[in-house]
């Protein structure tokens, strides 16, 4: 199975007049949040030597303690929001699938995709900030932060939440152009 076929058959046809950096950009979105929620739930919950579990390590919780839940639950949502960047450039992010009841089969009004994508993509830029801030040492707040990790766990931590720094500013590229292509669309048709 070619690349192509195995993006078309994960996410559906791409609309015709994207162009194939807006595709690309869709399908790397949906994997900027992988890394970060195995880190979390590898970390957290399995306590794999990801942290220094010692004494001065803030207290996580232990694996299935009755909070387990909860990070596996952030990490399969941030990956469920981030899958929906492909429904700017596929046609299922232009037309409702049949399955939805009442709007199955009806254009999706432009605005419905591009107000939550541009709150989206301005909300994920807290992900830059909180790397700079994580590199000085510092909590979001400003206050000291005593990040639990040391040597190659720093540079494990680091691969698996930088990428998350690209999603907000990809998101925000990729809602200019589906508003951008919709509104040429629209204004050509009508």
């Amino acid at each position: 199975m070619t690349a192509r076929a195995l993006l078309t058959k994960w996410h559906g046809r791409t609309v015709p007049g994207v162009p194939r950096w807006a595709a690309w950009a869709a399908c790397a979105i949906t994997l900027l949040a992988l890394p970060a929620g195995i880190w979390r739930i590898a970390a957290i919950n399995f306590r794999a030597p990801l942290l220094a579990h010692d004494a001065t390590a803030p207290a996580g919780p232990e694996m299935f303690d009755g909070e387990w839940w909860y990070l596996i639950g952030l990490s399969v949502f941030s990956e469920a929001l981030a899958f929906l960047a492909l429904g700017l450039v596929a046609r299922w992010g232009e037309v409702w699938p049949r399955w939805i009841p009442g709007l199955g089969g009806r254009r999706v009004p432009v605005l419905a995709a591009v107000i939550p994508a541009g709150l989206g993509s301005v909300v994920l830029l807290v992900f830059p900030y909180a790397m700079v801030m994580s590199a000085l040492g510092l909590k979001l707040t400003g206050d000291p932060a005593g990040l639990p990790v040391h040597g190659w766990q720093t540079v494990v931590f680091w691969i698996a939440y930088l990428p998350l720094t690209a999603w907000g500013p990809l998101l925000g590229l990729l809602t200019v152009h589906y508003y951008r292509r919709r509104r040429c669309a629209h204004a050509a048709t009508g």
